[in-house]
C-alpha cells in the first residue's frame, strides 16, 4: 500500500463561518487552526495547505475562563534594550483592535515558518457582526454544538 500525499492543486477548499460570541478563546482557537492545517480531512498531509478558508465574526465576545481577562499576560519585545512590554487581554478587547486576541491565539497554536504564514492568510478575523465574504457562500460551522465547554456560561 503506497502513502497518499495531497497536491496543492487536488485539494477542495470551503469557507467556514465561526460566531465568536461566547465561546472560549482557547478552545475556539484550536478549532480554528485545526481547520486551517486541514487535520480534519482524510487527505491531511502535512506540509500542504489543505486547510479551509475560516471566517470568525464577533471576535470581541469571545470569553476567557477563570480570571484570565486580567491575570494573563502578553509579552513581546521591541528589539531596543530594555523594550519588554506587556499588556492583559482586557486592555486588548477594550482598544481598537479587539479581533487580536483570536488571531494571536490561532498563530500561536500552529508552527512557525513560512506554512504557518500562509495558512494566517486564509483566517479573516472581524470584532463586528458582518464580513465582506458572502460571495464566498461559507457554511456556518457551530462550535457551541460540538462541546459543553465550548461556551462558558
Amino acid at each position: 500500500m503506497k502513502t497518499y500525499v495531497a497536491k496543492p492543486g487536488e485539494i477542495e477548499k470551503k469557507w467556514v463561518l465561526i460566531d465568536a460570541e461566547g465561546l472560549v478563546v482557547g478552545r475556539l482557537a484550536v478549532l480554528i487552526a485545526t481547520r486551517l492545517k486541514g487535520k480534519h480531512k482524510p487527505a491531511y498531509t502535512p506540509h500542504v495547505d489543505g486547510g479551509d478558508n475560516v471566517i470568525v465574526i464577533n471576535a470581541h465576545k469571545a470569553v476567557f475562563t477563570g480570571r484570565k481577562t486580567d491575570d494573563k499576560l502578553y509579552q513581546w519585545h521591541t528589539g531596543y534594550p530594555g523594550g519588554i512590554k506587556q499588556t492583559t487581554p482586557r486592555r486588548i478587547l477594550e482598544g481598537k483592535f479587539p479581533q487580536r486576541i483570536v488571531e494571536k491565539a490561532v498563530e500561536r497554536m500552529l508552527s512557525r515558518g513560512p506554512l504557518q504564514r500562509k495558512l494566517m492568510r486564509n483566517l479573516k478575523v472581524y470584532a463586528a457582526d458582518t464580513h465582506p465574504h458572502e460571495a464566498q457562500k461559507p457554511e456556518p460551522l457551530d462550535v457551541k454544538a460540538l462541546n459543553r465547554k465550548n461556551v462558558r456560561v
